[in-house]
């Protein structure tokens, strides 16, 4: 495995930890840290366990959790709890949303959504992730700044554009046709018209 996989692979296992434990304590309101490292990690039995602690790990991703402001420290009765935030809150749902999208199957009904941005230099990072995040759905890049998606995603595009505060700069449609998307249809395994 080449150096950049092995480095996206341990991102991604830090943000799966990371969004477990922030799901776990939006489901439950505040988890008191002790019983986190001892029952409800068993939820984190799925994340590949090499040779690491997950007590460790979700320490660690609770502490990146605070540092983002997706979760705070309360401490009652002389115990730590971990809260979540309205930020944390916002954060899981788009989490949810875009793991919805990805992995739900639907039967097209024959119109393009179409995502066009103009998003300024100065906020290239900004530009950049909105790319990654489209990519990761299952969009498909027409233009620069035009992606393509086959089924409705209006929901999570709104999610998207207030999670990275560019709401003027990205524009939703909805198109009947689209000239020669023959290459359109079989990239995402449609029928050919």
């Amino acid at each position: 495995m080449g150096k950049l996989e092995e480095t996206y692979r341990k991102r991604r296992k830090k943000r799966d930890i990371q969004n477990a434990v922030l799901a776990m304590v939006a489901v439950t309101g505040f988890v008191a840290f002790a019983a986190v490292a001892g029952n409800a990690l068993q939820l984190l039995e799925y994340v590949p366990n090499e040779k690491y602690n997950l007590r460790h790990q979700a320490r660690s991703a609770a502490g990146r959790l605070v540092a983002k402001g997706y979760a705070t420290w309360v401490e009652k009765d002389g115990k730590k709890y971990l809260r979540i935030t309205p930020a944390g809150r916002k954060a899981l749902a788009f989490e949810q949303a875009k793991t919805t999208l990805k992995n739900q199957k639907r039967k097209w009904d024959g119109r393009w959504r179409m995502v066009v941005f103009d998003v300024p230099e100065r906020r290239r990072a900004i530009r950049s992730r909105l790319r990654a995040v489209m990519q990761e759905i299952g969009f498909v890049r027409l233009q620069d700044s035009v992606w393509v998606y086959p089924y409705d995603c209006e929901d999570f595009i709104a999610l998207l554009k207030a999670e990275l505060k560019i709401g003027k700069d990205v524009l939703y449609a909805i198109a009947d046709t689209i000239e020669n998307d023959k290459a359109l249809r079989q990239q995402f395994g449609l029928p050919a018209a």
